[in-house]
């Protein structure tokens, strides 16, 4: 075809080559180059919107004025903590997660509350009559809320001259098609010129738009790497099917914080918000059971207790299992070395299953120690008291290493009605005790922590 021709695309950083290599010359992956149809172009242009060449001028650091930045609170308290307290005008936001997990749900319920702008919900993927119906099941009617089916990006823009809304949500951003390109939608080619238009559009008119993206089966960004660089934040949406609590985390965020953490509860009526975790991930019993353990560990500025679930049994076959959920396999296997090294407990020759329960995914070394305390709890077949609850990193030498924002967790631990907490030896220097009425029980080694519980 006269006027097309074809350029090969590196799936993970858009780079573009003129022929196949092997590996891409830009961010040296192997075999990320693909083949896609575009459009010559006539030539580069140097004119902006005002069809004269923009040209920036260069402003000294100390002449530059600074603000902080305005933002438009979401209905969602947990959107608004994870965004770093809302959205910034202007900027461009990308939710991914897993197909099913919500992310449609998440947006949908959350501009259906929205009653002081004009919202355009764009959807390549489902129908109207299907968002009604999601719509009619969340329970939230909305006149303000303005959707239409469309994949063409041209269209798109038509739209959005025709109604000037004051939000833009594209679901999702891999099923939009510019005519400009030959290539299909969702191709490398595609995602980085339909968010690269976007992006111009919400800076140039401060709009902010919300993309929904999909995910590969490695769990990352489906489309080039280049689509993060682009957006100003990237949030994951993850959860299990099997499992009713859903977290939203940022990977990236200009405005804000990466290290916050938003939980929702999946209902009948959409996703609730879960405001103190604590409560419903800790299991309500009056019988004390051996192998549970409850840990304090922290999301971003967020502390709440986890249950942690240990069972350690006698190898049935010739090899001992190693099973774990929510946890790092690897440091549990560090961490049973330790016990056996350090504390005299002989565990290589023992399936051990470990659970971190609500379906969780902990990454904060804080939780060893509980971690350990769960695993010799059920081995021993010794409960640990309900009331008590533990927090402490724990080192290949067995000692007991001191964790950050130890004050917070003492509250939490303190608020859900718990009167022990062991914590790591010295963490507390400097820090007045006098107003906790809780005990402080503080160690220095993972002997030190057997003796107390288990005593």
């Amino acid at each position: 075809m006269k006027g097309v021709k074809t350029v090969w695309f590196c799936n993970n950083c858009g780079a573009e080559s003129s022929k196949w290599v092997g590996r891409c010359p830009s961010c040296g992956e192997w075999n990320t180059m693909t083949e896609e149809k575009v459009k010559e172009k006539k030539g580069r242009s140097t004119t902006g919107l005002t069809g004269r060449a923009d040209i920036s001028t260069p402003v000294p650091v100390s002449a530059i004025e600074t603000a902080d930045e305005p933002r438009i609170k979401m209905p969602s308290e947990e959107l608004n903590r994870v965004l770093g307290g809302g959205l910034v005008p202007g900027s461009i936001i990308l939710i991914g997660g897993e197909p099913g997990i919500g992310k449609s749900t998440l947006v949908l319920q959350n501009i259906l509350s929205i009653k002081s702008r004009t919202i355009l919900y764009v959807s390549g993927e489902e129908s109207a009559r299907q968002i009604k119906m999601r719509a009619d099941r969340i329970g939230r009617p909305s006149d303000n809320v303005f959707i239409v089916c469309e994949t063409s990006l041209q269209n798109i823009e038509e739209h959005i001259e025709k109604i000037q809304p004051g939000l833009l949500i594209v679901d999702s951003i891999q099923t939009i098609a510019s005519d400009d390109l030959e290539s299909v939608a969702g191709s490398v080619s595609q995602v980085r010129e339909c968010a690269s238009r976007l992006l111009k559009y919400a800076k140039e008119s401060s709009i902010p738009v919300i993309l929904i993206g999909h995910i590969t089966k490695d769990g990352n960004l489906a489309g080039p790497k280049v689509l993060e660089h682009i957006v100003d934040a990237v949030l994951h949406f993850e959860g299990d099917g099997q499992h009713i609590y859903r977290l939203l985390r940022a990977i990236k965020n200009r405005f804000g914080s990466t290290s916050e953490l938003g939980i929702y509860e999946m209902c009948q009526r959409g996703l609730r918000e879960v405001r103190n975790p604590s409560e419903m991930l800790l299991t309500h019993t009056d019988e004390e059971l051996s192998g549970v353990a409850v840990g304090v560990t922290m999301e971003g500025i967020r502390s709440f207790l986890i249950e942690v679930q240990a069972l350690v049994s006698t190898a049935a076959y010739g090899t001992p299992q190693r099973s774990v959920n929510g946890f790092d396999s690897k440091r549990m296997n560090m961490l049973l070395a330790v016990l056996e090294k350090r504390a005299g407990f002989k565990l290589a020759a023992k399936d051990v299953f470990l659970n971190i329960a609500g379906g969780l995914k902990v990454n904060d070394p804080a939780i060893d120690l509980a971690v350990i305390s769960a695993i010799l709890s059920s081995n021993i077949d010794m409960p640990i008291p309900h009331s008590t609850c533990i927090t402490g990193e724990v080192g290949l030498s067995g000692e007991i290493r001191p964790v950050g924002r130890i004050e917070q967790r003492i509250r939490e631990a303190e608020k859900l009605g718990m009167d022990t907490i062991l914590i790591p030896r010295g963490n507390l220097k400097g820090v007045d005790t006098s107003s906790y009425n809780i005990r402080i029980i503080e160690i220095a080694k993972v002997e030190e922590a057997l003796r107390t519980l288990f005593a």
